[in-house]
């Protein structure tokens, strides 16, 4: 069955807003591939792709943290994104009040899809992993603005434009998608006012570039075409 993705039309802010870092254009690069000739089966391997990001995600918070240990909003961001139960409750993942951190209620509604290519792109994801794990930790923690300061959130409404969302694993990742987009909303509340101030550079450039990178490798189709025209 497939499931429309029109609730989340582009924002005014989304309309009008051009890069000033190089980061910035990634992030619209990866909004304007062809996420609407993503098949069913292409979901989960994005998703199995999101995993990997989002173990690098939780891994770079707690890098800030460690460099800003007295900083209150990542306090309060990271009781958001680990053992949390924000995406509770979801049938064959977490039980009502299940606290988990997000990287796991991914890992988990894998489990609900499993395919064959993922130890394919098991390589692909460790392979992501060394690379961003081989950067200057300050780097990585400022990234986490870029993530949670619209850069994420864009990337979440260009993923929903994929027009099938068939299977426990693929409604589950779209769940996850959408409350997402729920907690990252909003210019003073959600959790990009909470980063906002570590204001990053073009040093994170190599994250934003890694992370389009695997999702091309686990979804060819999104190079195909001409994707969403830019207004």
């Amino acid at each position: 069955m497939s499931v429309a993705s029109s609730h989340f039309e582009p924002t005014a802010a989304r309309i009008n807003w051009r890069p000033r870092y190089r980061f910035e254009q990634v992030i619209d690069d990866i909004c304007d591939l062809s996420w609407e000739s993503v098949s069913n089966e292409e979901v989960i391997f994005i998703a199995f792709m999101y995993y990997f990001f989002s173990i690098q995600f939780r891994e770079n918070l707690e890098l800030a943290l460690a460099v800003y240990p007295d900083d209150l909003q990542l306090k309060l961001l990271y009781g958001e994104e680990c053992e949390t139960d924000n995406l509770s409750p979801w049938a064959g993942i977490a039980e009502l009040g299940e606290r988990m951190n997000h990287d796991e209620f991914v890992r988990r509604l894998l489990l609900l899809s499993p395919n064959s290519e993922f130890e394919r792109l098991r390589d692909v994801g460790e392979l992501y992993l060394r690379r961003t794990r081989s950067i200057e930790p300050s780097v990585r923690a400022a990234s986490i603005a870029s993530y949670e300061d619209q850069g994420l959130s864009k990337v979440f409404e260009a993923m929903l434009r994929a027009p099938v969302w068939r299977g426990s694993g693929q409604a589950a990742f779209r769940h996850f998608l959408e409350k997402h987009i729920e907690f990252d909303s909003g210019t003073d509340q959600g959790h990009g006012a909470l980063t906002r101030h570590l204001k990053p550079d073009d040093s994170i450039l190599p994250l934003w570039v890694a992370f389009r990178d695997i999702l091309i490798m686990a979804a060819p189709s999104l190079s195909k075409g001409k994707g969403r025209a830019r207004a």
